[in-house]
């Protein structure tokens, strides 16, 4: 159903359990996925029992994950959802941005003698993610002075075990997965070895059964009770009827703090297309945007222009009954304003309340709520693996629904590729000592050769 890259899209094979059979070409696909959960499973074993060491024979401490867009996204998310519940003698991190600072503040209290790099690039070709590679392959060098000690301290997720090898990492050590499963959908696949080795095999595994629930619930329940096809028929009611340009995702469980950013992608990076399947300019809004931060913060920062801006803002509100970390009353408080924000965006407060209340007739036009504001609370039990997976394979459907209604293609990318094209155009104009000529139009020629000054001034 991936038309414009002539690939399927069959993510959900991902979390099929074993004896279910899913073909592809006439291949069954479940046994391959096994066969790399095992070995992500084996792996996480040989880390915590100590038994894989680094190089100098110490035991791995720190695991940094090197990816982008879904290589990141997913697995940093998933990290911090489930948090409660890692291996809290192993300290991860994150590096994404080809920005160095990231890696630096990222690296900066860790040895490499105790450091595992996971590199995630499906093609090992990824610039930002290769280019982020090589800087922690200086790294280790640095400090180890020796190119075995390559292959203790970096793995890699990647189906290109060619680009693997000539980095160093010893190909037995290359975690595949595969083109039928798109990046921002992979944090169930071989792209989620560091959740794995954050929290173990069993808890991704439960996290596994959770997508699975969900896939089979969208897959079999009428529609009238469908939990994706209704919210994505609420999507698509709010943004094409109502104009709703937006949707805020406000989770009000700390541990979710990652969740809106995930979304972006999975939400934007899916339905943020301009031309139908048959390659025909559409005439309706497709994707909103996406944004949110977790409850209670997001009150004192943009909820006053959701209650009384001018702008209709749909929110899902994500809930748990019970908390991970009892601490006194916080979490009544917490769950008390969910519940509140959602009665007051419903409901408002009218004029004739706030005079009632006493207020001047100069103040009372300020104190009005209108109400009438669209929210969706998804409330469970509590914050597990399991959750968690259900969580984001309800948003995966979700994604899928409104694109079909769309008739966009929910599963390419294309508008990544003009600027990485520029970007590599643009390099070695940055980086040459003589002055370059320069074709970009009258603005991006000013800014680089105003870069290229200040550059040389720093220098």
């Amino acid at each position: 159903i991936n038309r414009t890259e002539r690939r399927a899209a069959l993510h959900t094979a991902l979390r099929a359990p074993k004896g279910e059979c899913i073909l592809l070409d006439g291949v069954d696909v479940v046994p391959e996925v096994h066969a790399v959960l095992d070995k992500m499973a084996e792996f996480t074993r040989k880390i915590h029992v100590g038994e894989w060491r680094g190089f100098t024979g110490l035991a791995i401490r720190n695991v940094v994950n090197i990816g982008i867009g879904g290589s990141d996204l997913g697995p940093a998310m998933a990290y911090e959802a489930l948090r409660h519940y890692s291996q809290r003698n192993l300290t991860m991190r994150f590096v994404s941005n080809v920005d160095g600072t990231d890696f630096a503040e990222a690296t900066r209290d860790l040895i490499p003698e105790e450091t595992l790099f996971i590199v995630c690039s499906k093609t090992f070709k990824t610039l930002e993610t290769l280019t982020n590679a090589q800087t922690a392959r200086d790294w280790v060098l640095h400090k180890l002075g020796d190119e075995r000690a390559i292959a203790r301290h970096f793995v890699a997720v990647s189906t290109n075990a060619e680009g693997v090898a000539k980095f160093g990492i010893d190909p037995q050590h290359m975690f595949g997965f595969w083109d039928w499963a798109g990046g921002r959908y992979s944090m169930d696949s071989a792209i989620g070895l560091s959740t794995m080795l954050a929290i173990g095999a069993e808890n991704f595994h439960a996290m596994l059964s959770g997508f699975r629930a969900m896939d089979q619930h969208f897959r079999s329940a009428p529609l009238a009770h469908n939990l994706p096809v209704l919210m994505g028929l609420l999507a698509v009611w709010y943004n094409n009827f109502f104009d709703a340009q937006t949707v805020a995702v406000l989770p009000y469980e700390q541990y979710l703090k990652r969740f809106p950013a995930y979304l972006q992608q999975l939400t934007m990076e899916s339905n943020g297309k301009h031309v139908t399947l048959d390659g025909v300019r559409v005439d309706y809004q497709t994707a909103p945007i996406y944004w949110g931060e977790p409850g209670t913060n997001g009150q004192h920062s943009f909820y006053q222009l959701i209650h009384q801006g001018t702008r209709l803002i749909p929110c899902d509100f994500i809930g748990f009954c019970q908390t991970l970390n009892p601490l006194g009353h916080h979490h009544d408080l917490l769950m008390a304003n969910l519940f509140a924000q959602t009665e007051a965006l419903a409901f408002g407060k009218t004029a004739q309340q706030v005079e009632a209340e006493g207020t001047p007739d100069w103040l009372a036009p300020h104190r009005v709520f209108e109400g009438n504001r669209p929210t969706t609370t998804l409330l469970a039990e509590r914050l597990t693996p399991k959750t968690l997976g259900s969580l984001v394979a309800l948003y995966e459907h979700s994604v899928f629904t409104q694109g079909v209604i769309w008739n966009i293609d929910s599963f390419d990318q294309w508008g990544v590729e003009l600027g990485k094209a520029l970007a590599e155009r643009t390099i070695p104009e940055l980086e040459s000592r003589q002055e370059p000529p320069l074709a970009h139009d009258s603005s991006t020629n000013a800014l680089i050769r105003r870069y290229r000054r200040l550059k040389r001034h720093r220098e």
